[in-house]
């Protein structure tokens, strides 16, 4: 009885010991992220074990290892490492099915659980451009749609046209059959000219399983237009007995080729000296029976275009006293200057002359008639009273 006694209390004290330890005692985990078709690694860890069990068991509790010892025939699932401190394994070839919460337990008295979480990213299909017909005529509506199916969650669709971004798409989104991925789509539209022949547009596709390498599609857009024609002269200033070449410069697409010349709305009149080689025109020993307006005319499947030059031939005399110096605009400056030279002095000489006056006194009145000086003051001063008043003379 005795002996029953102390039994009991050492079971009791062993359980105490047990349950005091299993205090301490918690397994970690952490959530995981795996791109479909890669390789999860799930770990779970004790910093305290004193040699308890620890299991993982998939989302529909289903044990896939018990320590060291494998419990589901599932050859994606194996053992990375196992001690009583940790119990790591691995899932390879990661499949959509595969997403949930998994379960480490640690066998103490009660059993404690972590919970890890696996998600699995869909990957989004290479995308694809469609809506693109060639060619496209200039000011025709153009449509794009880009399309990608299997991403998760949901990937986005940017456009760019010659590397810069384009805003203003539509984007739709709608969820696969197997209601875990999506297929999404965006639709560009835009009004096409010259300038977009030969440019690339392209649809690339962002999304967190492609490592910050995202998937591309690109369409290179072909339109055709009609021509656009300019007249080049080899020459500014054509002189007789010269040669001069006229080009033709017409840019179109379809390319027109060849290019009609005419003058004065007829056929060249002189083929011997008029030459057409491809888009120029050679005209060989110019004289002024040549002045005329020329037309090149450019045509391909998509319209036609045309530029006029007017041809004046210049005598090199002529030409020769353009380069000289304008002798009429010198004679014209020394003119001028002369001009003003000779009113500046007839305005002075006039000024002077207004300032210039005689002023006859008294004493000289008197002196016109007297023999001496003394009889000239007394005359003067005799004469005062009958005498006018002194007058001053201004011209």
């Amino acid at each position: 009885m005795i002996w029953k006694r102390s039994a009991v209390l050492r079971f009791y004290s062993v359980c105490g010991l047990l349950l005091q330890g299993s205090q301490g005692q918690f397994p970690l985990t952490q959530n995981v992220t795996v791109v479909e078709g890669g390789t999860a690694i799930l770990t779970c860890r004790v910093d305290q074990n004193d040699n308890t069990s620890l299991q993982w068991s998939n989302p529909a509790q289903q044990t896939l290892y018990f320590d060291d010892k494998k419990a589901l025939r599932d050859n994606r699932i194996e053992l990375v490492r196992a001690s009583w401190h940790e119990l790591s394994i691995s899932v390879s070839d990661v499949s959509l099915s595969d997403e949930g919460q998994y379960t480490c337990s640690l066998f103490t008295m009660p059993v404690k659980t972590s919970k890890a979480y696996l998600t699995v990213l869909g990957v989004p299909e290479k995308p694809q451009i469609s809506g693109f017909s060639s060619p496209v005529m200039e000011g025709d509506l153009m449509q794009l749609t880009c399309k990608t199916s299997g991403s998760k969650p949901a990937a986005d669709i940017r456009w760019f046209k010659n590397d810069k971004e384009i805003k203003d798409v539509k984007y739709l989104k709608e969820e696969d059959a197997n209601r875990k991925t999506f297929t999404v789509s965006s639709t560009l539209d835009f009004r096409v000219d010259r300038s977009d022949d030969g440019v690339a547009v392209i649809c690339r596709v962002d999304h967190e399983s492609l490592n910050a390498t995202p998937q591309v599609a690109m369409q290179v857009l072909e339109i055709h237009y009609t021509p656009s024609v300019k007249i080049i002269p080899s020459t500014p200033f054509p002189q007789e007995g010269q040669s001069l070449t006229l080009t033709c410069e017409s840019k179109g697409k379809p390319l027109p080729e060849p290019v009609l010349w005419t003058k004065d709305g007829a056929e060249l009149p002189d083929p011997d000296r008029m030459v057409v080689s491809g888009r120029e025109l050679n005209i060989l020993f110019l004289n002024k029976t040549d002045n005329g307006t020329y037309r090149c005319e450019a045509t391909n499947t998509i319209g036609q275009s045309s530029a006029e030059y007017v041809l004046i031939v210049h005598d090199p005399n002529s030409l020769a006293g353009q380069n000289g110096p304008d002798h009429a605009l010198i004679g014209g400056i020394v003119a001028v200057v002369v001009f003003v030279t000779l009113c500046s002095i007839f305005l002075l000489g006039r000024y002077l002359a207004r300032h210039k006056g005689t002023y006859l006194t008294n004493e000289a009145k008197g002196a016109e008639d007297a023999p001496d000086a003394d009889t000239a003051i007394i005359n003067a001063e005799g004469s005062q009273v009958n005498a006018e008043e002194k007058k001053e003379y201004f011209i």
